[in-house]
């Protein structure tokens, strides 16, 4: 039977941004299937009664020197973003209703919001900052925002982030290999050893 990683991610999470440079590889290395899992993580904190590491300041500033440290290990670019946190309701959104249209433009939006995010640092919770990241990547910001505000996108990013916490997801990234659940970019080799043969 194939094997697959369900993945919850917030393009706000720098911890979610290093684990999608990885899972692609992982998958692949082990013939499963990536699923993306778009959601709110304010919804999930708000849920939960989580709250972002950044809120402790120790331990904010600790978290980026180690993700710095992960990023190098991984090989991969990363820069602290000068504009976190971001809201990212109207990024989660449009993520949510490429999906639920299996839009082919899915994949390259969640690349172009993540480097946006954590390679060039932008500050996509600015209108006009997301829509020339969005041209840049080829893609078309009226019709996205457009479909950022549809009401059924709304409520599937709801209903999303809902079912999510009900599953147990309490922080971003979240990743699941059947019903065990590994939390956290810093928990990606049990994730890869639970997809071993």
């Amino acid at each position: 039977m194939s094997k697959s990683v369900d993945f919850y991610f917030d393009f706000g999470s720098p911890a979610a941004y290093l684990a999608w440079t990885q899972l692609p590889k992982i998958c692949a290395d082990s013939g499963a299937t990536l699923n993306y899992r778009p959601m709110l993580l304010g919804g999930v904190f708000q849920a939960t009664g989580n709250r972002a590491p950044i809120s402790v300041p120790l331990k904010g500033s600790y978290l980026f020197d180690d993700l710095g440290r992960f990023a190098r290990r991984y090989g991969v670019a990363f820069r602290n973003n000068p504009f976190f946190p971001v809201n990212t309701i109207t990024l989660m959104r449009a993520a949510s209703g490429l999906q639920m249209r299996a839009d082919p433009r899915f994949e390259g939006f969640v690349k172009a919001m993540f480097e946006a995010m954590w390679v060039n640092a932008k500050n996509l919770g600015d209108a006009a900052t997301l829509a020339g990241v969005l041209t840049a990547a080829g893609l078309n910001a009226d019709e996205l925002l457009a479909l950022a505000a549809e009401p059924a996108v709304k409520d599937r990013l709801r209903t999303e982030t809902e079912a999510a916490v009900a599953r147990g997801v309490f922080g971003a990234p979240t990743m699941f290999v059947g019903n065990t659940m590994y939390w956290g970019q810093d928990r990606l080799d049990f994730v890869r050893e639970a997809l071993s043969p």
